[in-house]
């Protein structure tokens, strides 16, 4: 008997107008919830003179205030260890995580409850069932198991799914090439610049995973590279199979988006368990389909700490549903995750963006790793260097490789100047999780460089 399509046949495929009503009647219950239970949300709802019985239409979302970070980051100093947002006794709840504070800030604390997990892993079968992953499937992820949710949400879906789950924690990168191999495993779960240095352990091992291994579906999260058409095709060549793409945030419940098998040339948002705005990053005022702005997000599946129009800093552009055959009616985020504003670093008057730089550095098969390097010159000028890994044996077109990179990069930055400079391969970092690339060692204003 052949599968269905969709997870959840129904909500997926809902009329537009049915979608949103759903939409009106979980907002309103979750504002209900809310303002009872969080002291969070009604000293924010009250600040701003709001009430949920205000919500007549989807629309008047606008008039609840928009949540930070920083707001629940400073409710945590006041009342450590997980401030006043929780909506419940601290006592009903069965996970523990933090975000992975890969911008240097302080981590968030997140409690989730028995009713919150299910939820989160019903997500995950959305995503993971839309890319392809049946219960005949072996899954496998590349992950390292701690306080950082990342793929534990993905896993708990897998087995609801069915599947064979190997959880690749607690071993080096080579233990981990020999167990998708000699497992069978047909799933690769990991971050896209993981799944790199999965390859490039097995070419070293003289492995060709495109040959050597059963896997037909390489599933990513957690860095914007997953959308990046470069990042992509050298994945795809790599291990001979398709990418799919999938974000979310430890704060929201870790998947809100996901590639679909159809790959749309975007991520599908998961409309009937989730608001999705998308607004100007100044202004907070809502932009149209087509247009850049920064997501706010509203998750009804979050019962223990209600996430209300919380602005996740996100780089995104929403387009209508039709842009994939696959009959979902929820809207696209048109390639996915496109940074965060918070990763924008000015340099002379330019915007640069690491995504952007990846996006070109990713065109250049020689590259192995990179790193983006901010300095200041004689205390007076900012300047960027971008630290580049050939992979072995191609260094003989390095002085090529390195005016085309040059020319490159200068193109889609304004003509900013950008040093080229070659490493010594395996020098700068690998990372499993969440890749940290961009090194800012300017001197914080306000103080002098020694």
């Amino acid at each position: 008997m052949p599968y269905p399509e969709f997870w959840n046949p129904k909500n997926e495929t809902l009329p537009k107008e049915e979608l949103r009503l759903l939409q009106l009647y979980k907002l309103r219950r979750l504002c209900e919830w809310a303002y009872a239970r969080s002291p969070f949300h009604r000293r924010r709802f009250d600040a701003a003179g709001f009430g949920p019985e205000q919500l007549k239409t989807l629309d008047d979302i606008r008039r609840i205030p928009f949540m930070t970070r920083e707001q629940w980051m400073e409710s945590q100093l006041e009342k450590p260890m997980f401030g006043d947002l929780v909506a419940t006794d601290q006592t009903h709840a069965i996970r523990y995580h933090l975000t992975s504070g890969t911008t240097g800030r302080t981590p968030i604390r997140v409690l989730d409850s028995t009713k919150d997990w299910e939820w989160i892993s019903e997500m995950w079968c959305y995503g993971f069932w839309g890319f392809g992953v049946r219960p005949e499937d072996v899954v496998y992820f590349a992950f390292g198991y701690g306080s950082f949710i990342g793929f534990w949400g993905a896993h708990y879906g897998c087995e609801k799914i069915g599947t064979l789950v190997i959880p690749g924690g607690a071993q080096t990168t080579e233990g981990r090439v020999r167990q998708i191999v000699e497992m069978g495993v047909t799933t690769v779960c990991s971050t896209p610049t993981y799944a790199l240095r999965l390859w490039q352990q097995a070419t070293e091992m003289g492995i060709d995973l495109a040959r050597d291994s059963r896997v037909n579906k390489l599933i990513v999260s957690g860095e914007p590279a997953g959308s990046i058409p470069a990042v992509k095709r050298q994945l795809e060549t790599a291990w001979g199979t398709k990418c799919g793409d999938t974000a979310g945030m430890t704060e929201i419940g870790t998947i809100m988006i996901f590639e679909c098998s159809h790959q749309p040339g975007g991520t599908h948002i998961i409309e009937d368990h989730f608001i999705e705005e998308v607004v100007h990053p100044d202004s907070g005022e809502p932009v149209g389909y087509g247009k850049l702005g920064e997501r706010a997000v509203t998750s009804f599946g979050r019962g223990f700490i209600p996430l209300i129009r919380y602005r996740s800093r996100d780089m995104v552009v929403k387009v209508p549903d039709k842009s994939c055959q696959c009959g979902r009616t929820g809207d696209i985020y048109e390639g996915g995750i496109r940074g965060r504003w918070d990763d924008m670093k000015l340099i002379r008057g330019t915007n640069v963006y690491t995504r952007a730089v990846e996006a070109i550095v990713r065109e250049y098969d020689a590259t192995d790793e990179f790193q983006i390097y901010l300095w200041r010159k004689d205390d007076i000028q900012d300047e960027i260097t971008l630290k580049v890994e050939m992979k072995p044996g191609r260094e003989a077109g390095w002085q090529e490789l390195q005016k085309k990179l040059a020319a490159d990069l200068a193109h889609a930055h304004e003509g900013l100047r950008f040093n080229i400079e070659r490493v010594d391969h395996g020098s700068l970092p690998r990372f499993e999780l969440k890749a940290k690339r961009l090194v800012d060692d300017r001197p914080v204003v306000g103080q002098h460089s020694r």
